[in-house]
């Protein structure tokens, strides 16, 4: 088996910055759906917004469809439903 050297990998200013502005503009759609579902935005929201992973709430069927959707999209996948006709399940048999 061949060995390879490590890769390096180095974190540029450009990176971070990137990494901060993505960071914020999630925060404020994840702000304005809160507000959204709790018909009003109260005050000291912000401070309950820097709490992204551990503020989710216990997802609904319809949330879990968009969420699963999403992930589809994200990775690539796309489903095609399996046809359920009897010549598609058995095919074309002939006696």
């Amino acid at each position: 088996m061949l060995r390879r050297k490590p890769t390096r990998l180095e974190l540029k200013i450009d990176d971070t910055d990137e990494f901060e502005s993505i960071k914020k503009e999630l925060e404020a759609r994840k702000r304005q759906r809160d507000e959204a579902e709790s018909g009003g935005g109260v005050g000291g929201d912000s401070v309950g917004g820097g709490d992204v992973i551990g503020a989710e709430t216990p997802p609904s069927a319809s949330t879990a469809v968009s969420r699963a959707e999403l992930i589809n999209e994200r990775i690539g996948f796309k489903p095609q439903p399996k046809p359920t006709t009897l010549p598609t399940l058995f095919g074309s048999l002939q006696f």
